[in-house]
């Protein structure tokens, strides 16, 4: 359930525009892009990228007695740090930052977008396999500087599968579960962290994990724990 375009605008668009037309994709869909000119991040940021790297997006039809749909997000983040660590094993520094970034140290690798049109969610998914793209006040990193680019075809049957076998253990096994596997790679407890709310309020502090809804949870100077439901996340 794979279908690749030589070039689109964004594969998140297309796949909502045809779910309101009314075409029936089914989960497991995917949409991969050879080159994308109009792929968008998080807040409305362009994020643009040619070929040799991996675009692509996906169907999740989330079920009665499945796990809140907003922690896809970390299911999604899982399982692309397995398909990139499978990729390029050891591959220091590759962690996963909440809610949506897969980071190199600062700089980032791959990024996630997520949106629910009547219940399904289309999520997006970026990752640098040739090129660093241009992104205004972000550090981007690729991983062909740690060798020759990974296949970009080879790439996205990791990445389906990691992903199918992620929703079965999010299914399976719940979001204790997730959040333990979520934590296992990403920024560790107890480092700083600035979190950039959306009504623009910057909150500093220390990474003190995820909370039970997959929340990040924020200790504060005067210690204080602040549960963070959106913002862009920085070290």
């Amino acid at each position: 359930m794979i279908e690749t375009v030589t070039e689109t605008g964004s594969t998140n668009a297309d796949l909502l525009t045809r779910l309101a037309d009314g075409e029936p994709l089914p989960e497991g869909y995917w949409l991969i892009a050879d080159r994308q000119v109009a792929g968008r991040g998080r807040q409305g940021r362009r994020w643009e990228a040619a070929t040799g790297n991996f675009m692509g997006s996906t169907i999740i039809r989330p079920g009665h007695g499945d796990p809140p749909a907003h922690t896809l997000s970390l299911v999604v983040g899982v399982a692309v740090h397995e398909a990139i660590s499978s990729t390029i094993p050891n591959l220091a520094k590759l962690q996963l930052k909440w809610p949506n970034d897969a980071m190199i140290g600062q700089a980032k690798l791959a990024g996630i977008l997520l949106e629910n049109t009547g219940g399904v969610i289309v999520a997006g998914v970026g990752v640098n396999l040739a090129y660093a793209p241009k992104v205004e006040g972000r550090e981007v990193i690729a991983l062909s500087q740690y060798g020759p680019a990974p296949d970009r075809d080879a790439f996205a049957k990791r990445l389906v599968q990691s992903l199918d076998q992620e929703l079965e253990r999010w299914r399976t096994y719940g979001l204790d579960a997730l959040i333990r596997r979520w934590q296992a790679v990403a920024h560790p407890v107890g480092g700083r962290l600035t979190v950039h709310e959306p009504s623009g309020e910057r909150i500093s502090g220390t990474f003190a994990g995820l909370g039970d809804d997959g929340s990040l949870r924020l200790r504060l100077a005067n210690g204080e724990t602040r549960s963070i439901h959106a913002g862009e996340v920085s070290a």
